[in-house]
């Protein structure tokens, strides 16, 4: 599977984005997906998570209520759409699946446990 993100950019303080990931290559069934974010010197950390069996939702503390995960399965694309943004959301977003469900965030918010990563789009909120 190939993971191709877009919809990166700069934005201001309090604005939207909504960032695409168009998953090509195998099929996409049976992938659940997750959003991740990194700024410079630090790890990569969970966003949100959406289940390939029935879509239930996860997010990181930071982004709930902000952000909202949704996927087009018919398009084999999942987006991330991101509301209040705040200049700490400043990072580059990374696209991810893994081959199964769990129904635990805990799960989700492990990097490991995906197998095919996108190249990352960037994402710059304005003070």
């Amino acid at each position: 599977v190939q993971l191709v993100e877009s919809g990166g950019g700069l934005v201001q303080a309090g604005g939207s984005l909504r960032l695409s990931c168009a998953a090509s290559g195998r099929t996409f069934s049976g992938y659940s997906m997750g959003w991740f974010r990194q700024v410079p010197g630090k790890e990569r950390v969970f966003v949100a998570a959406i289940t390939w069996t029935d879509g239930r939702t996860y997010y990181a503390d930071s982004v709930k209520g902000r952000f909202t995960i949704s996927r087009d399965n018919a398009k084999n694309t999942v987006y991330l759409q991101m509301n209040s943004l705040k200049p700490e959301d400043t990072a580059v977003f990374y696209c991810a699946a893994v081959a199964a469900t769990h129904y635990s965030v805990i799960y989700y918010k492990d990097v490991n446990n995906y197998r095919y990563w996108g190249q990352g789009t960037q994402v710059t909120v304005s003070s």
